[in-house]
């Protein structure tokens, strides 16, 4: 009997055996089985046991709803006094939702297991009472501020991405949030675009800049087996129907199929992306529906200008900076400070190597980035730089340092804005002359040359082309990571290019301007010293 009775109280005690007990679902097959979390649900499980503001990408059907449902139901049946709220984005998922979570608690066995679990004070259509002073209540998201007048041990919100106020929302959530060790706030959505606070908190916690720890699942992700089973087979039958009966195999795959193969992808679900992608208008719908990375996840279909496919490919296989004890004693002792910290040296300079710089300046006060983008004669990238709370004297004497550190560099800088003092200062007051000039004419029609890259809409539309041109035909090689995720991001909208919401917090385009800059100083094929 001592046993027994420690054995329920292990099972009480771990979510995970609870619900293979005492929590059942509606399986794919329309069957009433007991639930038994795969393995993502089980990763989200141990993120939880240590963590107690989580935020979940997901591609779509991953059962993270399930999850947490059942989750909820856990700790309002085993603990007393919960007070847990579920957030829907509109009324429909939110009816949907806690009629799942009543059909979970109704098939709870309490007549099997009497005296082990409270029963139903209060049963409504937005709230289930417990007799152990547990509740569970149920609201859309709307307009309106989350969770005022009450204090809550447990939040989730679901499809946050789509939710109207979502900053506002989610302090007010937050301050509603009980300070104890075990309260916890989830947040769990398909992605919907850039323009709003969930990208930006998103992108916040994968830099480890924010309380939340991020979890995404990708459409390769294993618990996909068993929940598309029947497609994938079905796909299969496809392929070989089309491939005179043979399978997919290693070498048949494309290069942005050998990067997903690479991360996880089985040929399987490669051949069931192909087979879904035949009635897709192109390969970044897939994507925004079924990624498999958050970035992608982010991406607006048809208007992204880099070829999608090729930059997650060369993100697969791009190198990490040298490390700090390879370069420090290299380094110029002014940029040493910066190593790791938003200078990546990628390559240490060769003699008699050339090198092109593109150089875009920001203000330093803490949204823009100034970024330095550095290139061999090759078009290999060999070193980059980003810091946005660099001041404009600063970064001309990292520019400056840099430039003499990399065989005398050839400069090609943004002139707009801050990037005038910072030509004045290289120019005038160190002397550097390997610096690209630009072209122009007077009112009078006289030809005259200035010191530094001019952008205007034509003149940035002709250097982003000519960048897509060298990246896509393989005539640069990027390895900056920072800057290919800048790429997944870099949209034209109504004729206009950048990331989507201009110079906005977190969404930055700099790198990729700079590297666009160095590739017009190689095109000049111009050298001054």
């Amino acid at each position: 009997m001592v046993i027994k009775v420690n054995k329920l109280t292990k099972v009480l005690s771990e979510f995970p055996l609870f619900a293979k007990n005492f929590i059942f679902i509606t399986d794919n097959e329309n069957e009433v089985i007991k639930f038994e979390i795969n393995e993502a649900q089980q990763e989200i499980e141990s993120l939880m046991l240590d963590n107690r503001f989580v935020v979940i990408g997901k591609a779509r059907q991953a059962g993270i709803s399930t999850f947490v449902l059942a989750r909820a139901l856990w700790r309002a049946l085993t603990k007393p006094n919960e007070n847990i709220l579920i957030v829907s984005y509109k009324g429909d998922s939110a009816k949907a939702l806690f009629e799942k979570l009543k059909q979970m608690n109704d098939a709870v066995p309490r007549e099997k297991f009497p005296n082990v679990f409270p029963k139903v004070r209060r049963d409504n259509r937005s709230e289930l009472l417990f007799t152990n002073g547990s509740r569970i209540s149920s609201v859309t998201a709307g307009n309106k501020d989350i969770g005022r007048g009450s204090t809550y041990t447990y939040v989730h919100l679901s499809e946050f991405a789509f939710y109207a106020s979502q900053e506002t929302q989610l302090l007010s959530v937050e301050q509603s949030l009980a300070k104890g060790a075990e309260s916890q706030l989830t947040i769990e959505t398909t992605s919907n675009g850039t323009s709003n606070h969930f990208y930006r908190l998103y992108m916040q916690a994968l830099k480890g800049k924010s309380k939340y720890i991020p979890y995404f699942i990708p459409f390769y992700h294993k618990l996909y087996k068993k929940q598309f089973a029947h497609d994938y087979d079905e796909a299969e039958r496809w392929y070989k129907a089309t491939n005179s009966g043979k399978r997919l195999a290693s070498d048949d795959l494309e290069d942005d199929e050998v990067a997903l193969h690479n991360t996880g992808a089985t040929l399987k679900q490669l051949m069931w992306r192909r087979w879904k992608i035949q009635d897709m208008e192109n390969e970044q719908q897939f994507m925004q529906e079924y990624p498999s990375n958050p970035l992608e996840s982010f991406i607006s279909t048809g208007k992204s200008v880099f070829d999608q496919s090729k930059v997650l490919t060369r993100l697969s296989y791009a190198i990490d900076p040298l490390p700090k004890n390879d370069v420090l004693s290299e380094a110029p002792e002014s940029v040493r400070k910066y190593i790791g910290k938003g200078l990546d040296i990628f390559e240490l300079p060769e003699r008699s190597k050339k090198y092109y710089f593109g150089v875009d300046t920001a203000s330093g006060s803490g949204n823009d980035y100034s970024t330095i983008t550095a290139f061999d004669s090759e078009g290999q990238q060999v070193m980059s730089f980003y810091h946005n709370k660099i001041a404009v004297y600063e970064f001309a004497q990292v520019i400056y340092d840099l430039g003499i550190f990399y065989n005398y560099a050839f400069l090609t800088v943004e002139r707009n804005s801050y990037g005038l003092p910072i030509i004045e200062r290289l120019r005038k007051e160190r002397g550097y002359l390997n610096m690209y000039k630009m072209k122009t004419f007077d009112e009078r029609g006289k030809k005259k040359l200035q010191i530094g890259f001019v952008t205007s809409e034509k003149t940035k539309a002709i250097m982003i082309s000519d960048m897509k041109e060298q990246f896509e035909l393989g005539l640069i090689n990027l390895e900056c990571k920072t800057t290919l995720q800048q790429m997944q991001m870099f949209i034209e909208t109504n004729g206009r290019l950048g990331n989507k919401r201009g110079n906005s917090d977190l969404h930055h385009d700099d790198s990729v301007i700079s590297t666009a800059l160095a590739i017009q100083g190689m095109k000049t094929n111009k050298w001054y010293v």
